[in-house]
């Protein structure tokens, strides 16, 4: 296992303990355990967009650009406020991380009360914002507030959970895409197989962001200090569960192709291209697996994003009629199958 420096003193974790609740809150601090350079993962929310929009061309008017600004907004407001609370939370395990012990609330730059009240404004101007756009979008907001608790907050504290850590934050990726789809102002749901899909390779997106954070810290108790679900997860039951998630979600997103849409069955070699990518990242020193705000400093990750999300929209716009002729039943068509 590579390994990075580790504070693994328990002199050294007190001393970091103590530094809690203590002098030197400054707007920086605050700003920071906004992490609004996460905002980045509200890039999910777009295929929510492209895909409602695809089904219903109608929707795509001079106001939705409004409407999407403002409901980009939304979300990544909600989302802040939830990172708020999983610095806040964090602080005393945040410690024993080779690099999160010197976050804003564990190094002292933050006030609690005021870090508490942060983070339910942060909540109330997002869910404000959404119920311009709909109370549909408004109560996706809501949900993905609820879920933010239920992740960080004990006793629920779904975090400390192995399997349910993974399962319950990765929810927040078919809550993007049902962001992206109300603010179209679409009325039906999107497809199940499509939202389920979109659940799976979150989970896979965050079941190597575990793997690389195991393999980042050396020593296993400082590990499980850390992250207590990391006293059951191993690297071998997190490479396993890589790839039940990656088979999931490409398992339902095939569903949902040859259902709605098959011209998407030529985005699939894109798709494996991006999955791969992101996997070998787990296995570079300090890589950008476990840091999500370093992901667009992968070229080769981005590039490959890139042209798989272009293509995707080329292929939702494009219909190509000799793809159905090749797909369509032939073996058994006409036969009993016993």
């Amino acid at each position: 296992m590579k390994t990075a420096p580790v504070r693994e003193s328990s002199a050294s974790a007190s001393a970091a303990l103590n530094t809690l609740n203590v002098s030197s809150p400054s707007l920086r601090g605050h700003l920071k355990i906004a992490r609004i350079d996460h905002w980045i993962k509200n890039v999910f929310v777009l295929p929510g967009i492209v895909v409602a929009l695809s089904l219903d061309p109608s929707q795509l008017t001079y106001g939705l650009w409004l409407r999407i600004i403002v409901g980009l907004l939304s979300t990544c407001l909600v989302a802040s406020s939830n990172y708020v609370i999983n610095e806040i939370i964090d602080a005393s395990a945040d410690i024993y991380h080779p690099t999160k012990f010197a976050r804003p609330v564990p190094s002292g730059d933050v006030s609690m009360p005021w870090a508490y009240a942060q983070w339910i404004a942060l909540m109330i101007v997002g869910v404000g914002l959404a119920f311009t756009i709909s109370f549909s979008f408004a109560a996706t907001m809501v949900v993905l507030w609820i879920m933010g608790c239920v992740y960080n907050i004990p006793p629920l504290r779904s975090k400390d959970l192995p399997y349910m850590d993974v399962l319950s934050e990765a929810v927040n990726n078919p809550l993007r895409m049902l962001s992206g789809w109300f603010i179209v102002g679409t009325t039906a749901v999107p497809p199940a197989s499509l939202l389920v899909s979109y659940w799976m390779v979150g989970c896979y997106f965050m079941a190597i962001k575990r793997f690389a954070e195991l393999r980042c810290i050396a020593n296993r108790v400082t590990a499980v200090a850390y992250r207590k679900s990391f006293s059951y997860y191993t690297e071998e039951r997190l490479l396993v569960s890589v790839m039940f998630y990656a088979s999931a979600a490409m398992l339902f997103f095939g569903a949902f192709i040859m259902r709605y849409r098959l011209e998407l069955v030529l985005v699939f070699p894109l798709v494996a291209l991006v999955m791969a990518v992101y996997l070998s990242l787990a296995f570079k020193e300090n890589g950008a697996a476990h840091a999500p705000e370093r992901l667009t400093r992968e070229p080769v990750l981005m590039t490959a994003v890139i042209i798989c999300a272009l293509w995707m929209i080329v292929l939702l716009l494009w219909d190509i009629p000799i793809l159905h002729t090749i797909f369509t039943p032939s073996v058994f068509n006409n036969a009993r199958v016993w």
